[in-house]
């Protein structure tokens, strides 16, 4: 599926529904080769984002936010072909919108307080000077 189709499909959905296939295909996107827990750190910066609400008030809005996730930086030709990593994703998604649910001392933290995340191959010049916690080939940083 084109990921276009897939966002515009985000559209159709039921709020809870489209949340987990945004969220799904961010985590595709950004982690599918990443172990578990990564990709359940990438959803959890998701997540804070929206409870934030800088980047938007749904899990949709935050990943679709100009230039923010992978969602609005791959083209809308992409195909999504790997069906068992975006199965894997889908779960994750799911798993850490439920973990979301759970008031804040109850919730499972990989990456507390962080908003922004980064390969480790690159260094933008918002994560220089700045703590950051690493998970595969990825860093978490909390900035606001």
């Amino acid at each position: 599926m084109k990921l276009s189709m897939l966002l515009w499909l985000t559209t159709l959905l039921p709020q809870p529904i489209a949340d987990q296939a945004c969220l799904a295909t961010t985590v595709y996107l950004e982690a599918r080769s990443e172990p578990t827990i990564g990709q359940m750190a990438v959803a959890e910066v998701a997540l804070r984002r929206r409870d934030r609400g800088t980047w938007g008030n749904t899990v949709c809005k935050v990943v679709t936010a100009p230039h923010q996730f992978a969602t609005t930086t791959t083209p809308g030709s992409f195909d999504i072909t790997n069906l068992d990593a975006f199965h894997k994703a889908w779960l994750i998604a799911g798993r850490s919108i439920q973990n979301w649910q759970l008031p804040p001392a109850d919730r499972r933290m990989l990456v507390p307080h962080a908003d922004h995340f980064a390969t480790i191959a690159a260094t933008p010049a918002w994560s220089r000077n700045r703590h950051s916690v690493t998970i595969g080939e990825h860093a978490f940083y909390a900035l606001n």
